[in-house]
């Protein structure tokens, strides 16, 4: 495995190889998850190039970029371990040379809602350091994981209508034992919060069956899950039963449906969705 800090490096490796190759960016301080999503991009491609950076754009003035764990030594192990070709580990001197003037503005309807409206300027940052990361990569494919559904939704859309030469495949979500999605910010959770933690998971799962079984009363769904959230701690921004297609409110009964949800436990926030 190769790692590159620098653009030219990469785009060298890519050309003298002259192999499709499948793209995952990442934050670092990898999980199950990361891995997962770099085998499955494996069956995708020829060879599989990770990035590793932790974008300032995509947070908020309160959230956690200076405190979110590096774990670079630990990550390329794992990702050698799961055969990883290349990893690109820019610094933001490379990223972002200068200020960054351009960005990707996804529709207002599609960040107004759910993780936009409770994170103002997050798809803004995710959107653009994507887009020019797969400027730097070229990959012939780049996976998503849908535990971030809402991103999947903004990044398939980018793709498509800024007609983007690369196919996006979504992974699944992976989960604990206990159902807990798993996410680089678990790690975060006390000993009891990660106990109480899957009530988040189990929460989705019951509108899940309940809509399964002819339940479409979303709001009092989404209200008495809110609810229990609340009796036991958990500080909820939604619960949400969306469209998959746009995450809108549903409106006929045939639209496929997706539920989600954020919330806080202690400090750490949450996010979870299931699909009906």
């Amino acid at each position: 495995m190769q790692v590159h800090d620098s653009i030219e490096s990469l785009r060298s490796a890519r050309q003298k190889a002259r192999r499709k190759a499948a793209f995952v960016p990442t934050m670092g301080n990898l999980h199950d998850g990361h891995i997962t999503l770099m085998r499955q991009a494996g069956e995708h491609a020829d060879e599989v190039i990770a990035s590793i950076f932790v974008n300032r754009l995509q947070f908020g003035p309160s959230e956690d970029f200076n405190n979110y764990p590096r774990t670079l030594t630990a990550d390329c192990e794992r990702l050698e371990a799961a055969g990883v070709s290349h990893v690109f580990v820019p610094d933001e001197n490379l990223m972002y040379p200068e200020p960054q003037n351009y960005y990707v503005e996804p529709a207002p309807a599609q960040i107004s809602i759910l993780e936009g409206e409770f994170r103002p300027g997050h798809f803004r940052g995710v959107a653009t350091v994507v887009l020019k990361l797969l400027n730097i990569v070229q990959p012939e494919y780049a996976l998503f994981g849908k535990k971030d559904y809402q991103q999947l939704m903004v990044l398939s859309n980018m793709v498509r209508q800024l007609a983007l030469p690369v196919e996006v495949i979504p992974g699944e979500t992976v989960r604990a034992d206990d159902g807990l999605a798993l996410s680089s910010r678990n790690g975060y959770l006390s000993s009891a919060e990660r106990e109480e933690a899957p009530r988040l998971y189990r929460a989705l799962s019951r509108i899940c069956e309940a809509v399964r079984t002819g339940d479409h009363d979303f709001l009092k769904l989404e209200t008495e899950a809110m609810s229990e959230l609340v009796a036991h701690g958990w500080a909820p921004d939604y619960i949400a039963v969306r469209r998959r297609a746009d995450l809108q409110p549903p409106v006929q009964e045939d639209d496929p449906l997706v539920v989600l949800a954020a919330a806080r436990l202690g400090t750490t926030r949450l996010i979870d969705n299931l699909e009906i």
